[in-house]
């Protein structure tokens, strides 16, 4: 594997700044438009800030309810896990018991879960709060696999005895179709579904459970036992983590995606670099990302080995939110003299569109460095990348194009909310055409009902899986051997700008040739 440093252009001497244990402010808010206005104006730059969503918020359960009136100067993290500590402070290193708002499991660790909760608690013991656990079934769904199956039974018998009000049922109705009030893919659902809301700790057992760091809150995978011990309990015992911050300043080249920035920041750091920490995304650059940007970044966190990936809340946060959830939040934000590991700083004008290549997803490249490699096919989809902007901008490639694509290219939304915008909403400069119909002009194939799919390989009969060795463009977060499939797989990280520019050339594309 080459060194991800023989894959770096621009120069890095002017894309990045590191500083060591240098205070910088990571608030950067912007005033609210809603019924918070006249609270805003009131504060100068406060290191909290409160905001309902929707009438009448709920009473707060927690005390202290804030920690506005610490000295102790903290990150928006730490300030966080010190409010469901119910302490005043928190330092990194320390380890803290934290009160969980949320608990999320799936079909693949939620049985393993169960079996932890009943052994530990009893046969007949209740969840702690069965208004504060998600269930989704999302990773082996549409498959014959009686095994895989069986795992959707055990979660599905659990929330009935439970009574777990937020268990969002599958139906396989055969070629890879669900009902409609499924939902989907874990993460995106969370979001969509309302259950992401700053300054809340959430807890999954799934990795990609830091993509809900987007909300300004502290959201980290954890293994069966410790999920075992929140269905029991509602508490975890946790070590604070250090936090890294990025800084990303510099306007948006057209053709870059938010894939593209995260693919920078692991191919700079590496996979280990962020072990353990939190990675908290800040600057003028971040403040314009999109909800579903911001998820991207903080999806792939853990692909540098973070414990957290987190934005601060602001206006975009509490817009998106408006609507899907009747729970008060109270955000938090970094502290001006907050201490951070380390800084890094990124002029993300002079980026260039890039590739993690095999079998890494530090091993960064220039997509216009790998012109010359063939590929098979193109997959287009996950948490990562199979929310609608991602759809979106993959079709303006082919719009832009105006040919077909000269390999298979699979597509699977995240979810059935994207599923439906897939067929409903008019895609920009595509005179009234919806995805759906561009694809199907481009002769992709049709769109998959929402799951993980072949993201990560999953039993042979899987939707898109890769059965033989095979190259693959694709915007999910991974590309170890086996991950989609066969462990001779050759898999390209790419943005769904890159991935559809892939599919139209057949090779690993830059997206400027179509843009």
């Amino acid at each position: 594997m080459a060194s991800p440093a023989t894959a770096r252009a621009p120069s890095i001497s002017h894309l990045l700044k590191y500083k060591n244990g240098i205070h910088y402010d990571a608030t950067g808010l912007t005033p609210l438009n809603s019924k918070a206005t006249a609270a805003w104006k009131t504060q100068k730059r406060t290191t909290k800030f409160v905001a309902a969503v929707m009438a009448p918020p709920q009473p707060q359960q927690r005390s202290p309810a804030s920690t506005g009136s610490v000295k102790h100067a903290m990150t928006m993290t730490e300030k966080i896990l010190a409010r469901a500590a119910e302490k005043s402070q928190v330092n990194p290193g320390e380890n803290v018991w934290v009160k969980v708002d949320n608990l999320m499991t799936h079909d693949v660790c939620g049985p393993g879960t169960i079996g932890i909760f009943k052994k530990e608690f009893g046969s007949q013991a209740k969840v702690w709060d069965r208004e504060k656990i998600v269930i989704i079934p999302d990773h082996y769904i549409f498959t014959s696999d009686e095994r895989a199956n069986r795992n959707v039974d055990i979660i599905r018998d659990f929330a009935l005895e439970q009574n777990i009000k937020y268990f969002y049922d599958i139906t396989d109705r055969s070629d890879f179709r669900a009902n409609p009030d499924y939902k989907g893919v874990c993460h995106i659902a969370l979001a969509q579904e309302g259950h992401c809301r700053p300054g809340e700790v959430l807890f999954g057992t799934d990795s990609h459970t830091c993509n809900a760091g987007a909300f300004g809150q502290f959201a980290s995978g954890i293994g069966n036992t410790d999920a075992g011990f929140i269905m029991g309990t509602g508490k975890l015992l946790i070590k604070v983590p250090a936090t890294l911050r990025f800084v990303m300043d510099g306007e948006m080249p057209h053709f870059l995606l938010a894939k593209d920035l995260i693919l920078q920041i692991i191919g700079e750091i590496t996979v280990s670099g962020g072990t353990y920490r939190a990675m908290e995304f800040s600057g003028s650059t971040v403040k314009s990302l999109t909800m579903e940007d911001r998820m991207t970044l903080c999806n792939m966190v853990v692909e540098a080995g973070g414990k957290n990936g987190v934005v601060a809340a602001d206006q975009t946060t509490f817009d998106y939110l408006e609507g899907k959830t009747s729970s008060s939040f109270e955000a938090l934000y970094s502290d001006e003299a907050a201490r951070y590991l380390q800084e890094y700083r990124f002029d993300v004008s002079k980026l260039e569109p890039l590739v993690a290549k095999p079998h890494s997803p530090d091993n960064r490249a220039l997509a216009r460095e790998c012109r010359h490699i063939k590929i098979d096919r193109v997959y287009i989809g996950s948490c990562t990348g199979g929310k609608t902007e991602d759809f979106m901008a993959a079709a303006k490639i082919l719009i832009s194009a105006g040919q077909k694509v000269k390999v298979p290219t699979f597509l699977v939304p995240a979810t059935q909310k994207v599923w439906m915008d897939l067929y409903t909403l008019p895609v920009p400069g595509g005179n009234g055409k919806t995805c759906a119909q561009i694809f199907e002009e481009a002769g992709c194939d049709t769109p998959a009902s929402p799951n993980c799919g072949a993201c990560l390989g999953g039993p042979r009969d899987t939707y898109a899986r890769m059965n033989v060795p095979q190259v693959c463009v694709s915007t999910t977060n991974r590309n170890f051997p086996g991950r989609m499939g066969h462990k001779e797989g050759q898999i390209y990280l790419a943005s769904p700008y890159t991935a559809a520019a892939s599919a139209l050339t057949g090779f690993v594309t830059d997206p400027r040739d179509f843009l």
